[in-house]
């Protein structure tokens, strides 16, 4: 889910000369109203590297697993207008899209709406089902769900991101596409013209009435200037431990004098892996210099079933009206899952300030920050 610099530079430079730049429409078909304005403040993923030669529709039938439904084949959705969207319960951006989907799949099911979450993991742990059904379950995601865990569904769509839409019409046939947050009224009209091209009568004009609350509330784009950043050797940035990264043994770090905006270290007994790092003794910190209302890690406890106590502080002190869903005013909590926590919300003005976070207990992993 790291932000793609180059990407982004390029939808922004696309954006500035082009109202519709996330909307990839078909133009062999009919096309709804245009969209007038368009923002996708992060793309993150993976590029693929070659075309599928399996039809879009077909690769559901490759899903590893089906919750909340029986699998579907293109056979059963026939004649139902298909929003396909590429998701993973660790990614921000993605929950922070899940009421308006959430939203849409109740609205418009009667008049033959399907939405089908494809759960594509980026993380080892990921790939879990039952860390995926507790994750539908909990997120209230109530919609059928393929699991990708091989990636078939995701490279036969040619996906990169998460999240990404796929609007497909009665035929079968994709007819728009979008990726990253935003544009939420623009993707229902979408909706609204397929299921009108399908037959559907009556159809409620009006934008869903939605607000995200929580972990799925918006970000607050006007002051965020931290983007995400990875733990693991692999994709991280910015690691400012003296010595730098010692990757797949153990090894003590100690944290620098200062950080800069956007700049990281550790402190204390910690393994560097490919994905995550892993803490061998208690009493381990991350320390993480930050501009965002907003600030989540996703890690988790490396034995299932297990607690790390942690506690967290903000410029040095408890983060009081500026903690986060996953913590109490003084910055305790507890990790026992793997999954995405919210640390920090904090109200403006927004600075850049110093997190910390001390883990009482070893056998924490932590994998990725990001931001709002």
């Amino acid at each position: 889910m790291m932000i793609n610099k180059f990407l982004v530079g390029v939808v922004l430079a696309i954006a500035i000369g082009s109202p519709i730049a996330a909307f990839v429409g078909d133009k062999r078909v009919p096309q709804p109203t245009p969209f007038t304005e368009v923002r996708v403040p992060f793309l993150h993923g993976f590029f693929n590297t070659s075309e599928s030669s399996a039809s879009e529709l077909a690769s559901l039938e490759r899903a590893d697993a089906w919750l909340n439904s029986p699998p579907l084949t293109p056979a059963e959705l026939r004649g139902k207008v298909v929003l396909v969207q590429f998701w993973t319960f660790t990614c921000i951006n993605w929950l922070r899209t899940l009421p308006y989907v959430r939203a849409w799949a109740d609205k418009y099911r009667d008049q033959g709406l399907v939405v089908i979450g494809v759960h594509t993991p980026e993380f080892s742990f990921e790939k879990n089902v039952d860390n995926i059904r507790r994750a539908v379950t909990n997120l209230q995601v109530g919609y059928p769900v393929a699991v990708d865990n091989e990636r078939r569904i995701w490279r036969a769509f040619n996906n990169q991101h998460w999240p990404a839409y796929y609007f497909i019409d009665a035929q079968g046939r994709i007819r728009h596409r979008l990726w990253g947050e935003g544009s939420y009224e623009q993707s229902e009209m979408v909706i609204q013209e397929l299921l009108a091209e399908a037959g559907a009568k009556n159809i409620e004009r009006e934008p869903a009435m939605v607000e995200g609350r929580g972990i799925e509330a918006a970000a607050d784009w006007r002051t965020l200037k931290s983007g995400e950043n990875y733990v693991g050797y692999h994709l991280t940035e910015a690691f400012m431990s003296p010595g730098g990264v010692v990757r797949d043994r153990p090894n003590v770090y100690a944290l620098p004098a200062q950080l800069s905006r956007n700049q990281w270290a550790l402190s204390g007994d910690w393994t560097v892996k490919s994905e995550p790092a892993l803490l061998n003794k208690p009493n381990g910190r991350i320390a993480y210099r930050f501009h965002g209302r907003d600030l989540h890690l996703v890690m988790g406890p490396a034995v299932p079933g297990s607690a790390v106590r942690f506690r967290v502080t903000i410029d040095g002190e408890p983060p009081g009206e500026a903690h986060g869903l996953d913590v109490d005013a003084q910055g305790n909590g507890t990790v026992t899952e793997q999954r995405l926590h919210q640390l920090i919300r904090q109200q403006k003005p927004i600075a850049d300030r110093q997190f910390e976070i001390e883990f009482l207990d070893s056998g924490v992993e932590a994998f990725s920050f990001t931001f709002g």
